[in-house]
């Protein structure tokens, strides 16, 4: 992947300039020269004794805590960007190994003997480990992008043994500020209200409604609720025949009534489900018009982002023109591609920061729909082997250190290609071996090498 990325790398750049590709005045030398890092990097992870890499975690995380607050003391910022610390010719981002030390630490933590994952006070002290960086990258460095990695954690922590009911509140507030953001504008031909909150609060009821009937089987309950949402719906839309009635209200009483109703079968059954689901409801609603008054208030970049992947936006030439190039660079290749170094939005420079973020568009142009599938089956074969390495681990230190590296290399590879390919926000995330950057490709492998330190000990733990 190293060398397929350089190959793209040169492809990308080498239109801008008659020197050699080995040349460390051009993007692709240069990557030689953090390729070169990371291969010696590697040779020196897996030789290190693999018990200090747990005697150290805690250490290193709060060494490093501190060298992340150090960026916008040093640097000006680079497109909005201050997560670089300048290094004589180059620039370092710390936050790109903050993902791995985070992880040490996650595992650490995590793998204490009197350790169990029963509940969410038992992840209280994990998410404030993954927090505390990221809310520094994002709102210090104001590197929106590497902080949204940290999410991926979750994905370990439900292996591990979290409810599956944190992502699926995850997953229901993506679809929710979908639904309120991108047809708010849309208003109700008749009555008063938009859909996007009846949209919304039809859906926080339809869940509720699932959850009481087909995990709880309380079929007398889900019929009493039906007729709730029913009646105040029929009445509702019998008395806008002669007066109109606002249904954004409507929406938020009946969501209010059924979160009533379960509130109250909760506390007669004693049930915690029931309680968990009252929960469900209220902070839906509260979260649906959070996301109604708080999206105006966001700064102008990341808004304008939003709107152009909602469709709420046309602006190809301002914040939407990466998305739109990209587009039509990965879509001109077909199926073969245009051949190595001969895609012309590569080599007019249509896309920006085509080496780095947007590499993908390089690979999809000249190598079209074939070598695009190629990348994605190797990354596909490379995170199985990843999640059959965490497996066979012996001790609970290598296998939640193991799931975090999976976790973090599917956050990158699927935040990276959905948003080159339109179906993600564009965000500053590289692709993992592919796009240049010492500072990245050095975070992936210590990522991966340390893993495979801890995954060759594994008989010695035993």
């Amino acid at each position: 992947m190293m060398f397929l990325g350089w190959l793209n790398i040169y492809s990308t750049t080498s239109h801008e300039t008659d020197l050699s590709p080995w040349s460390f005045q051009t993007f692709s030398g240069k990557q030689i020269v953090w390729i070169a890092l990371a291969i010696v990097s590697a040779i020196v992870l897996v030789l290190i004794d693999h018990r200090t890499y747990d005697v150290v975690a805690y250490l290193i995380y709060g060494i490093w805590i501190v060298i992340l607050l150090l960026p916008p003391l040093f640097t000006t910022g680079v497109k909005g960007s201050v997560s670089w610390i300048p290094i004589g010719p180059f620039r370092f981002q710390p936050a790109e190994w903050a993902k791995c030390i985070t992880a040490l630490a996650i595992a650490k933590w995590m793998s204490r003997y009197e350790y169990r994952l029963k509940g969410w006070r038992d992840l209280v002290v994990p998410i404030i480990f993954l927090i505390v960086p990221a809310i520094i990258i994002s709102v210090w460095e104001k590197e929106t992008g590497s902080a949204l990695v940290f999410a991926a954690f979750f994905l370990m922590f439900y292996r591990e043994g979290m409810s599956g009911y944190v992502l699926l509140i995850g997953a229901a507030a993506v679809i929710l500020f979908i639904l309120v953001i991108r047809l708010d504008v849309v208003q109700l031909s008749w009555g008063i209200g938009n859909v996007g909150i009846i949209a919304a609060m039809v859906l926080i009821m339809f869940i509720a409604l699932y959850f009481l009937l087909f995990r709880l089987e309380l079929k007398k309950e889900s019929l009493i609720l039906t007729g709730i949402i029913i009646l105040t719906y029929g009445i509702s839309c019998i008395i806008n025949i002669w007066i109109p009635v606002n249904f954004n209200i409507i929406s938020t009483i009946t969501a209010t009534l059924s979160a009533l109703f379960t509130l109250v079968l909760a506390i007669l059954y004693r049930n915690r489900d029931l309680a968990i689901i009252t929960l469900f409801i209220v902070g839906s609603v509260i979260f649906s018009f959070g996301c109604k008054i708080l999206f105006p208030k966001l700064p102008n970049h990341q808004k304008q982002r939003i709107e152009v992947i909602l469709g709420l936006r046309e602006d190809p030439t301002g914040v939407g023109y990466n998305a739109k190039q990209a587009g039509i660079a990965i879509g001109s290749g077909g199926i073969t591609g245009k051949g190595f170094r001969n895609g012309t939005q590569t080599s007019m420079k249509y896309v920006p920061e085509q080496h780095t973020d947007f590499i993908f568009t390089t690979i999809g142009e000249e190598w079209g729909f074939m070598g695009t599938f190629a990348v994605l089956a190797l990354y596909v074969a490379f995170i199985l082997r990843l999640i059959q390495l965490s497996e066979r681990q012996k001790d609970m230190f290598s296998q939640i250190y193991g799931y975090c590296v999976v976790s973090i290399f599917i956050a990158h590879i699927v935040i990276n290609i959905g948003m080159v390919i339109g179906l993600l926000p564009v965000v500053g995330i590289p692709l993992p071996f592919y796009s240049y950057g010492g500072s990245s490709m050095l975070g992936f492998t210590m990522l991966l090498f340390i893993f495979l330190n801890l995954d060759a000990a594994r008989v010695e733990k035993l």
